[in-house]
């Protein structure tokens, strides 16, 4: 299985942004939910799975680096877009807020979170920095 990446039409109004992360089919195979807020210049991931699908919904502006099949990616989010990127197992991903505000994603995963045993191994494609 291969990367996927798909643009979310996010809905907007005065109140703020709404998008759908997932449809309620791919919604009833996860076993893991997740949302998580980035300050501006902090990175997440930095890592892959061993046995998990992840899938992440982020909002842009953002810098996305995978490496798949020994070549890294990167997907740059332009502020205001909402992408979905799918990760199979064994694919390295980061993300970083490249924006002046706190960015959200929003992530999925096959595998149940257990922190005495996690599925994640530590790849770094994003040097984190002091903040």
């Amino acid at each position: 299985m291969k990367v996927t990446i798909d643009s979310i039409p996010p809905r907007s109004d005065a109140r703020g942004v709404v998008f759908e992360p997932v449809d309620a089919g791919t919604l009833a195979q996860q076993k893991n939910f997740h949302t998580v807020i980035t300050v501006p210049g902090a990175v997440r991931g930095n890592h892959f799975h061993r046995q998990g699908t992840e899938i992440i919904a982020v909002t842009g502006p953002a810098l996305v680096r995978y490496r798949e099949d020994g070549e890294i990616q990167e997907v740059e989010i332009p502020a205001a877009a909402v992408l979905r990127f799918i990760f199979p197992p064994g694919v390295s991903h980061a993300i970083q807020n490249t924006g002046p505000e706190p960015n959200v994603m929003v992530g999925f995963n096959t595998m149940t979170h257990d922190p005495e045993h996690p599925d994640t191994v530590e790849d770094i494609l994003i040097e984190p920095r002091t903040l």
